[in-house]
């Protein structure tokens, strides 16, 4: 279905009216939804070159860690401490990128076969669990966490343990802000209740 069938705009196609829907008859939400899309792709973008980074990073660490032992005299020390750190903050910056594309593990039997009302209840109350988990122990206690932890040095690098442990709140503010997304999206009709499979993505 064309665009001018969709929106009803006469002959300019690129000019729909207010409810008219998009990809494949799907509402386009408003200003609101798209910008918070805008910035939910953005961040996106920034995570993937800061993972990739990071897992590159870690790559390399953990090679040389076993080329010094294996090879060399003197093993790398160092590298036990730097190549832990960076997992960590490699899988919560990671995890908050997944759950951006609500691409995290969902068993969605059951609720399959409730009709689009209980879905959206059902969608909304998964969303709120895990903004709570969010707020409450990634953003609060991860805060704590990394207060107690702030003068706790590490031997092997120029930060504090408790710098690292600023990654916490940082997924939890991330994780809160994609949630918050997804409800709108819910709600404006932008985004299913439940995951959609993306078939280009199963191989990852």
């Amino acid at each position: 279905m064309s665009n001018k069938d969709v929106g009803g705009s006469g002959g300019d196609p690129s000019a729909p009216e207010q409810g008219a829907t998009g990809n494949g008859g799907r509402p386009t939400g408003g200003p609101i939804v798209a910008g918070l899309e805008a910035v939910r792709r953005f961040i996106d973008k920034v995570l993937i070159i800061i993972c990739v980074v990071l897992f590159t990073a870690l790559v390399v660490v953990v090679s040389w860690q076993v080329f010094s032992r294996l090879v060399l005299p003197t093993p790398a020390t160092w590298t036990v401490e730097v190549a832990r750190y960076t997992f960590v903050v490699l899988a919560l910056l990671s995890a908050a990128l997944v759950f951006s594309q609500r691409g995290h593990i969902a068993v969605e039997v059951l609720v399959n076969k409730f009709n689009e009302k209980l879905q959206l209840v059902v969608g909304v109350f998964v969303e709120a669990t895990i903004m709570f988990f969010a707020v409450y122990v990634l953003i609060y206690g991860g805060y704590e966490v990394a207060t107690t932890a702030w003068n706790l040095d590490v031997s092997t690098m120029p930060v504090s343990v408790g710098q690292i442990y600023l990654v916490l709140p940082v997924a939890g503010v991330l994780i809160t802000f994609f949630s918050i997304c997804h409800v709108v999206g819910m709600f404006a009709g932008t985004e299913e209740a439940m995951p959609e499979i993306d078939e280009n993505l199963q191989g990852i």
